[in-house]
């Protein structure tokens, strides 16, 4: 093709070969910078977050400390003689025996329930299943206080006042309604399809859930164990309300001693003890953190 010059003259056009793209033209745009800048407030508002959790976590350096007090400083001293202190079977031990008894066991009744609970919601169109849904999700939103009085009158009456049992139920269902949403948002991420192979095979309707729901749904049942015993292990009221014997006192109430009357306490002992106590719950995070990380899996579907 040719094109007049501003003298009049035809000039050659310069021919792009053909299959070739035009050259991209440069997009000026102001998106980079916003987003920067937004990238910079999020990570420093994380950080300030992160900040306020962790600085008044440096106070259980006090356990480190001989000379501990109210203040997050460095040990002048360092010793470990507050962990000796405490390391006893009255102080340390049988409480400690007492939570794992009690939020172990509420989180296992919590996860066994959720299943049986969840499955039916999440396979079958419930002519209730919404509305159900919702009176669970309100009862994730009331206080324990506001129900410990017909509580504690109806333990009084079936005599599971003083018990580690009836603590135990209490903060599994306690913990019931969130469970129960989270096991139904897990299974309905599996295919009903892997039911309905099972079922041609000659499976019944508790083998499927058994051998082909649940192991697929077991990183989601982690999450809601691990979730209602970490609830339950900081738990100070309820069994506090329930429970009496001093032999059966969790960990959760057993360092209440150490706070004395007008608003003295032993620093490091406490602060032994509060490491102590947070100890199991770590672990427990450390033991399964990998395994949750790995997603679902769909190594449950070939079995039974």
């Amino acid at each position: 093709m040719t094109a007049r010059s501003p003298a009049g003259r035809r000039t050659a056009r310069p021919v792009r070969p053909v299959g070739t793209a035009r050259p991209a033209r440069r997009a000026w745009t102001v998106a980079a910078p916003r987003r920067a800048a937004a990238a910079v407030l999020v990570h420093t508002l994380l950080a300030l977050l992160a900040a306020a959790f962790a600085l008044p976590a440096l106070w259980l350096l006090a356990a480190f400390d001989a000379d501990a007090s109210a203040r997050a400083r460095l040990p002048a001293e360092p010793t470990l003689e507050h962990f000796a202190s405490v390391a006893t079977a009255d102080t340390l031990f049988v409480p400690l025996g007492n939570s794992l008894w009690i939020c172990g066991g509420a989180a296992v009744v919590t996860v066994a329930a959720s299943v049986l609970a969840a499955y039916p919601l999440s396979r079958f169109q419930l002519r209730f299943g919404r509305p159900f849904l919702y009176t669970v999700l309100f009862a994730t939103g009331l206080p324990i206080t506001a129900i410990m009085v017909p509580v504690y009158g109806l333990f009084s009456r079936v005599g599971m006042v003083d018990s580690r049992w009836g603590a135990m139920l209490f903060l599994a269902a306690a913990g019931l309604p969130f469970g129960i949403w989270l096991t139904k948002s897990f299974m309905d991420g599996i295919p009903v399809e892997l039911e309905e192979a099972a079922w041609a095979d000659g499976a019944s309707a508790r083998q499927s859930l058994l051998r082909v729901v649940v192991p697929l749904a077991l990183p989601g049942l982690s999450v809601v164990g691990v979730f209602t015993l970490v609830l339950a292990w900081g738990n100070f009221f309820v069994p506090f309300v329930l429970l009496q014997s001093p032999e059966r006192l969790p960990a959760a109430v057993r360092i209440y001693t150490f706070f004395g009357q007008y608003g003295s306490m032993d620093y490091g002992p406490l602060a032994a003890y509060a490491l102590l106590y947070t100890l199991p719950v770590v672990l427990l995070y450390a033991a399964v953190s990998r395994f949750l990380g790995g997603g679902f899996s769909l190594g449950g579907a070939m079995k039974g």
